[in-house]
């Protein structure tokens, strides 16, 4: 059977710490498409080859998946019934469908108001309970925290390391399809687990002589949410990219050492450059994904025009969630016709003539 649909554990079995006898909580995830852009690099007008992770293709259409299939299958294989997270939308999705799938208790908290309804639709379709805390996504992590320490519930949100081991398959990936490492990987950072695990997946192949070079890691935040390019946690985030829409970032310290190790840099994008983004992805490779993801498109570009990534480099955008999640926020920008005529050949025959005119 194809590994797409035995899932990423079974694919890496190898590289993953489970045993040989693990309940495997899957759902087919990993195996996401890596597209090369065609248009995009000739707007620009720049000798770039631009490639997109498309991890909006996962099971419940984010890269969160990646790391909820290891989480939950640990959580079952210490006997856990029930897991906890706190998410500005995508965590609290996966971890409503991997507990379903694993026939197990899902607890999420959000910040009430501050998530798109597409993200909470899943985690009330899967049986969740949701829980809306009148505050943001950082108090609801604290609590969290807390709650764990007087309730038994496995935390499945990035600070669980098993998070990091399946999310670290997306460098994995594309190390093989590639058959190198890009020069620069470009990723949206919110709670920058992302950016950590990418960077121990790369590592790995590098210490077993797979990769003859990491890549430069590069992390974007949205301007309103940016503690990274602030040196400071930011307490009152806001953007429209809400999943990451987050100003303490869980994994802080290793971030920041991935910049380092990496050569790498943060940098951040104004809320109308990632919309901006996104919308240029859709109309013009056939890519839609969330604003969010749009946003390590859109420092991709800032940088290849300024001449930070030179001509000639290869780059990888990772798009952490599909456009679906947040179809309100797509379709205000959206400037796409929509036309009401008569049921009549003539009237839908003119409709489209007129248009093809223009």
């Amino acid at each position: 059977m194809s590994s797409r649909y035995t899932g990423l554990i079974e694919r890496y079995r190898d590289r993953l710490p489970v045993n040989d006898d693990t309940r495997l909580i899957s759902l087919g995830e990993g195996n996401t498409p890596l597209i090369k852009l065609s248009h995009i690099p000739k707007l620009l007008g720049k000798d770039v080859e631009i490639y997109v992770k498309y991890e909006g293709l996962n099971p419940t259409g984010s890269f969160k998946d990646r790391g909820m299939t290891m989480a939950v299958t640990k959580a079952v294989e210490e006997g856990s019934k029930a897991i906890i997270c706190a998410s500005t939308g995508n965590t609290s999705a996966a971890a409503a469908a991997y507990a379903a799938r694993a026939g197990i208790a899902a607890f999420v908290l959000i910040p009430d108001g501050k998530i798109a309804l597409g993200k909470l639709a899943q985690g009330m379709m899967h049986g969740a309970t949701v829980i809306q805390i009148k505050g943001n996504f950082d108090e609801g992590m604290q609590l969290v925290k807390d709650v764990a320490e007087h309730a038994s519930v496995t935390i499945v949100n990035s600070i669980n390391p098993y998070r990091l081991q399946g999310q670290k398959t997306a460098a994995f990936e594309i190390v093989e399809e590639l058959s190198c490492a890009p020069d620069f990987h470009c990723l949206p950072v919110g709670n920058a687990g992302n950016i950590t695990a990418h960077w121990m997946g790369y590592s790995e192949y590098f210490e077993d002589g797979i990769v003859g070079t990491r890549p430069k890691m590069l992390g974007y935040q949205a301007a309103g949410s940016a503690p990274f390019m602030r040196g400071e946690m930011v307490d009152n985030p806001e953007t429209v990219a809400t999943a990451i829409r987050i100003g303490h970032p869980q994994s802080w310290d290793k971030a920041w050492k991935v910049k380092e190790e990496s050569q790498g840099w943060f940098d951040e994008c104004t809320d109308d450059a990632i919309l901006a983004a996104q919308k240029l992805l859709a109309e013009h490779e056939g890519v839609f994904c969330e604003p969010a993801s749009a946003t390590s498109l859109a420092g991709a570009i800032a940088d290849i025009n300024s001449g930070k990534i030179p001509e000639g480099s290869k780059v990888v955008c990772t798009l952490t969630g599909h456009g679906l999640k947040d179809p309100d926020t797509a379709i205000k920008q959206s400037t796409a016709p929509m036309m009401t005529v008569e049921a009549t050949l003539d009237a839908v025959r003119d409709a489209i003539l007129s248009n093809m005119a223009d």
